[in-house]
């Protein structure tokens, strides 16, 4: 409790008692004024968080500023090199005049679609009612295009396989006939490979697919719809998942991220946090790409140590501790920082301050400096990785030292815990691993690739809450796996799960693996209805 002087007490002080009081008075009111900033900040934060737009867009004025670092003088925020070409982009979609209608959108959009032919015409005797006899001719058609859609149609196959026997051996034998995905059950791949593509592509959970089933007149619970589901993740289609994960090891730059999920019935007290994790190709590779998801109950070291335990390279990461502790455990394996994270703390807090004082801050022009990095690195974007190297060193890394000595130099003029400071202090802890991206011209300099791969998941789970048991959470990263890797390399996911649940059954007897080599994404051998229309063919 804070003392109280009352008047006569005062006077009773000597000078020397009165200076101490009052500094000690005014260290006190500089506390509670920080104290009331970081509150302040926090609820505003929070506000923003849920009434706010969640973009984290930048807009800057054509204003130049400039700090010295290494005895060079490198300038920001110059509106060459500062304007974000997404940030136009999107500003252009929003003008109120009508943009310019792109010329031969239709013919692109409908390139690849099957076409049906449905003809028009009169008969010759209306024709002659109409102009007399031989008194018309024919001009060339009158033609307009148009979707046409047909729903889900419901059939029961009814297989016949006709069984033969020798006359005068005991021998029998029956017609070549495919092998039934689950013994004894109603589920084919088409009808599994529906299931999965709408839950794990479309986010639709297994209670509402019960009931749109129920509209055509199919009655299928939701518990057999998981029990085909965890089936044939674990039977057929994590056969593909381990032979992904050999190849991932195939390349030289990785991306990590993880995701909290509830799981139902997994030994633990109800609310227990468990983690899907996601590991993926870099961003850098635009063709054969890979994304594998792995469930776990924890996060801690030991998963991406399993993981990545075969893997040489460097692997992308948003700055969590573990991938860290890892990489000191391995002289192959080095971990990348992510810029999107460090500008992130920068865009809550510049969101947090009234507008007419965003401009002159600090963290603002944390996030002006951030971007002028982030629009010098997609000038780089088309350039091979060693020409895209060199040109970093020329032109990426200058600016990345000048951010550096400039938040040294501010660190100490912000209010310790506040976002600014958080920003400070992040990027700090994160420099060595924020700068690994110029040295490497195959290495993204933020992580947002495994986040957009997580994106699906995410979306899901606020549909469906949790996953009831271990087992559908291991089946789920499966699926997710191989959806999202089919989407990756510009699939169809649904045609894509039809085809293997056809495919794979066929050979699980097989002692020789390689026919999966054939069912990979990126293979010249599959249908090629399992390709996007118009969408050229991955090599």
């Amino acid at each position: 409790m804070a003392l109280e002087y009352t008047e006569e007490k005062l006077n009773s002080l000597d000078k020397e008692t009165l200076i101490q009081l009052f500094l000690s008075q005014q260290e006190q009111l500089k506390q509670i004024d920080h104290n009331l900033q970081l509150v302040l900040e926090q609820m505003a934060d929070l506000k923003r968080h849920r009434f706010g737009r969640s973009t984290e867009k930048h807009e800057m004025e054509d204003q130049l500023s400039f700090v010295e670092a290494d005895g060079k003088i490198v300038f920001f925020n110059e509106s060459e090199a500062v304007v974000d070409e997404e940030s136009v982009e999107e500003a252009e979609t929003v003008s109120r005049r009508k943009p310019k209608k792109k010329q031969g959108k239709r013919e692109e959009d409908l390139d690849g679609l099957p076409v049906v032919v449905v003809e028009h015409s009169m008969a010759d005797a209306e024709l002659e009612d109409m102009f007399g006899k031989d008194g018309w001719k024919q001009l060339p058609d009158e033609i307009y295009q148009r979707y046409s859609f047909t729903p889900a149609k419901i059939e029961v196959e009814e297989h016949h396989v006709r069984v033969y026997a020798g006359k005068k051996t005991d021998e029998i034998v029956r017609a070549p006939h495919p092998e039934s995905l689950l013994r004894g059950s109603l589920v084919s791949p088409s009808l599994e490979a529906a299931v999965m593509n709408a839950k794990y592509v479309n986010a639709v959970p297994l209670y509402r697919q019960e009931q749109e089933f129920e509209r055509y007149g199919l009655h299928i619970s939701r518990q057999n719809m998981a029990n085909w589901t965890i089936l044939c993740a674990d039977r057929y289609l994590a056969v593909l998942y381990d032979h992904l994960h050999e190849k991932l090891y195939g390349y030289h730059v990785l991306q990590a991220d993880e995701t909290p999920v509830l799981v139902n019935k997994d030994g633990r007290p109800a609310g227990s946090r468990s983690y899907m994790w996601v590991y993926r190709t870099g961003r850098m590779y635009t063709d054969r790409q890979i994304v594998l998801y792995e469930y776990q109950k924890t996060r801690n070291a030991s998963h991406p140590r399993g993981f990545l335990k075969d893997f040489n390279g460097v692997c992308v990461t948003d700055g969590y501790q573990v991938y860290h502790t890892v990489e000191n455990e391995r002289e192959d394996l080095k971990i990348a920082g992510c810029w999107s994270h460090a500008r992130r703390r920068f865009d809550e807090a510049v969101k947090a301050l009234p507008k007419a004082k965003q401009k002159d801050s600090r963290a603002y022009l944390a996030l002006t400096m951030i971007q002028a990095i982030c629009r010098e690195e997609k000038l780089l974007k088309d350039l091979p990785a060693g020409e895209r190297k060199i040109r970093r060193q020329l032109s990426v890394k200058p600016l990345v030292e000048a951010y550096f000595v400039w938040v040294r130099e501010n660190l100490p003029k912000v209010p310790q815990k506040s976002k600014t400071w958080e920003g400070f202090s992040y990027s700090l802890n994160q420099e060595k691993y924020l700068k690994v991206f110029l040295d490497d011209g195959e290495v993204p300099m933020d992580n947002n690739a495994a986040e957009q791969s997580i994106r699906g998941f995410c979306i899901g789970k606020k549909n469906w809450v949790m996953i009831d048991t271990v087992a559908g959470a291991k089946s789920s990263a499966i699926i997710y796996s191989i959806a999202e890797t089919a989407k990756a390399n510009n699939l169809k996911p649904y045609d894509y799960f039809e085809y293997l649940l056809t495919e794979i059954p066929k050979h699980l007897d097989d002692t020789d693996r390689s026919f999966l080599d054939d069912l990979l994404p990126w293979s010249p051998n599959l249908p090629a209805n399992c390709r996007k229309p118009g969408k050229e063919e991955v090599k």
